[in-house]
């Protein structure tokens, strides 16, 4: 095992026993935002590794949708409470429609993949809104989560939720870093560089391009499964399209650099909007839009560059890591 991934392992290790401790030390309140937090980094997370390709999804609402309706339907009406069960479920349901999806939308660029995207999730929210069998706009309320067959108490529940928030969280930011660093994760920054290159030299920017809206679909419905377990109720808002913008902003707040960043930045968007409707009820967007501003006038890399200037090093980024990525393409079997 190369050092680089044993060093990505014991971080994603350390770094989910650290959440795990300090969700003991949080008061109730902010353990529900933080898991909130969590479940709109890991569909922004999917954004970040199309935007490693060069693309931006403005409809991840989706497969958000999808991943939660589907494992909430289930809890409703097949009893299935086991949140571990139900994360995978939503997983799942939100990965088939990312590999159905993917192929037919995998051959558009720029404007035209973003707004496909979002003509897809509207349409989705359409058909839910008109499905009053399923709670049509308003929705339904789901069964409280068990965890291993225990149910926790009304105080432990919150903290059950985020252990388990938590756990996934980490394992999921360590898969994602490990795939950034290896051959077919560098090869999607060639294709954001330069896509002719890329097939000239033998690889397909089509496989990396679903490949990477497989991983993102993934992501968002297992964050769409976890905020409608945290929320206890599940709508076709998750569908709509500022839903999906929400995960945009994060997405370009974090920049592409670091996995961590992309929570940090989602929690920095659940606390503004906290303390914002509660202080300034009217002004909220315009606090986030200034911070927004902000960090792409300071820092145009994202939240994440921040970390690489720290620490002093640099990813191989831009059209280095383009011909590095091509070449192994080209050199692999």
């Amino acid at each position: 095992m190369h050092a680089s991934t044993k060093k990505t392992y014991l971080a994603g290790l350390l770094s989910g026993l650290a959440l795990i401790v300090l969700g003991f030390a949080l008061p109730d309140w902010l353990l529900f935002t933080v898991t909130k937090a969590f479940g709109y980094g890991l569909v922004s997370l999917g954004i970040i590794t199309l935007m490693r390709g060069g693309l931006v999804s403005f409809g991840q609402g989706l497969v958000y949708c999808i991943g939660a309706y589907a494992s909430g339907l289930l809890a409703v009406h097949a009893g299935v409470t086991e949140a571990p069960l139900l994360l995978l479920i939503g997983m799942a349901a939100s990965t088939v429609v990312g590999l159905i999806a993917g192929p037919l939308i995998a051959r558009y660029r720029g404007i035209f993949f973003a707004m496909l995207t979002v003509a897809l999730s509207m349409v989705l929210y359409g058909l839910l809104v008109k499905m009053n069998s399923i709670g049509g706009s308003d929705g339904f309320t789901l069964p409280e989560p068990t965890f291993f067959g225990w149910q926790p108490t009304v105080e432990t529940s919150d903290l059950a939720l985020y252990v388990l928030a938590a756990i996934v969280v980490a394992v999921a930011a360590t898969a994602c870093r490990l795939y950034y660093d290896s051959m077919a994760g560098m090869l999607a920054l060639a294709v954001r560089e330069n896509e002719l290159r890329v097939e000239y030299l033998g690889s397909s920017v089509f496989n990396v391009t679903v490949r990477n809206f497989t991983i993102a679909a993934a992501l968002a419905g297992l964050g769409g499964t976890l905020n409608g377990m945290a929320l206890g109720h599940i709508d076709p808002l998750f569908s709509f399209w500022t839903t999906s913008g929400e995960f945009v902003f994060i997405a370009v707040l974090a920049g592409h650099l670091s996995v961590s960043a992309v929570f940090v930045s989602s929690l920095i968007l659940e606390l503004v909007r906290s303390f914002s409707n509660r202080y300034f009820p009217e002004t909220w967007q315009l606090v986030l839009g200034s911070f927004l501003i902000a960090v792409i006038i300071f820092l145009p890399g994202g939240i994440g560059s921040l970390w690489e200037r720290i620490k002093g090093g640099r990813k191989p980024t831009g059209q280095k890591a383009a011909e590095r990525a091509a070449e192994e393409g080209r050199a692999a079997p």
